[in-house]
């Protein structure tokens, strides 16, 4: 069996391999179950006890160095995958898996818009979507605003001025209201549609404010639709949203373009409405302003204000998302912080 041994000792030394392929038959030759050094270890059981001690330390010296052989083939430079036309190929082995590639995130304004969205598509609304830049008719006009009203003054509102113009006539919208127009100018009811989107106002960044974020607000018009009507709707919202045990309450409220008008306030998530700063202490959080659409509205875009009646409401997506996930700084949305974003897996 020693001759035997050190024949073995001996193919493995003269052993050369050039490719993976060339590689693995070594491995399947010397070091696989029913390989030859196996077998060896197998045949040792018979041997004497007088020789067990000299073969077993040259065994194992045997299957070391096999390995430390084959060890060292697979660390080297990659291993030709094979031959093309009997000339070797240099390269990267294509049959090594990728580098490990991390997984985006949705941010958090989008993912919250889009679930806002599911909501409302399951009982029946549409989205309708319109331009960022807008004219006065459309942003206010259509809409009962007062040409006094303080909204149209430049604290408020980012209007464009084309050049040798005094009295600019276009704006970046301070509301997706303005879709909402075009939908009934548009459309004959009955109407069902929500209008998410970004929308500019010109006030002061802090962590509770910015001068750009988005809303979605929502419009329903036919024959007959009530105040009660709007508030089931809002209930429907709210508790998918944030779930059934939410405590919803409404205040009354002023908009022009909704009369009656109302604010909707839910019990404040982040402490369960026992107070904290998010909630200003008061354990309620406005959510969003609603109120049955004002007949001049109907009758500035054609519509029949005797003959039909609706409701439309407007949430801030942000102040959702700070709710949801408990985020106490508005500004954190737009940095473009990597170490806040990455927060937000997408659902797999």
């Amino acid at each position: 069996m020693e001759e035997k041994v050190k024949k073995v000792i001996g193919d493995i030394e003269q052993h050369a391999v050039t490719t993976a392929e060339e590689a693995e038959q070594f491995r399947l030759k010397f070091l696989s179950k029913k390989g030859i050094i196996p077998a060896l270890f197998e045949e040792f059981k018979s041997v004497d006890a007088e020789q067990r001690r000299k073969l077993g330390k040259i065994l194992n010296e045997l299957k070391t160095a096999a390995e430390a052989k084959f060890t060292a083939w697979n660390t080297q430079a990659p291993l030709q995958a094979g031959k093309q036309e009997g000339k070797g190929v240099s390269g990267p082995d294509l049959t090594l898996p990728p580098y490990p590639f991390e997984l985006g995130s949705r941010h958090p304004v989008s993912i919250v818009k889009r679930r806002i969205t599911e909501i409302f598509e399951k009982i029946g609304y549409t989205v309708s979507e319109g331009p960022d830049i807008e004219d006065d008719w459309h942003n206010f006009g259509a809409l009962n605003f007062p040409a006094d009203h303080p909204a149209r003054d430049m604290q408020d509102t980012f209007f464009i001025s084309p050049p040798g113009n005094p009295h600019p006539a276009h704006l970046l919208r301070t509301h997706t209201s303005s879709v909402q127009v075009r939908v009934m100018e548009g459309q004959k009811p009955p109407i069902r549609t929500i209008s998410p989107g970004r929308v500019y106002r010109n006030e002061t960044i802090s962590a509770r404010a910015h001068c750009q974020f988005h809303q979605v607000e929502g419009l329903y018009i036919d024959k007959g639709v009530s105040f009660a009507d709007l508030k089931q709707t809002l209930y429907y919202f709210v508790h998918e949203l944030f779930g059934k045990k939410t405590g919803i309450r409404f205040r009354p409220s002023y908009f022009p373009f909704t009369e009656p008008s109302a604010e909707m306030d839910i019990s404040c998530i982040i402490c369960g409405g026992d107070g904290c700063n998010i909630c200003k202490h008061s354990g309620w959080v406005e959510i969003l302003g609603c109120g049955m659409v004002h007949p001049n509205v109907l009758d500035n875009c054609k519509i029949d204000s005797l003959l039909y009646t609706g409701f439309a409401f407007g949430t801030g997506v942000e102040r959702i998302a700070m709710m949801l996930y408990g985020i106490k700084d508005l500004r954190l949305f737009y940095e473009n912080d990597i170490r806040f974003l990455s927060q937000f897996r997408p659902a797999l």
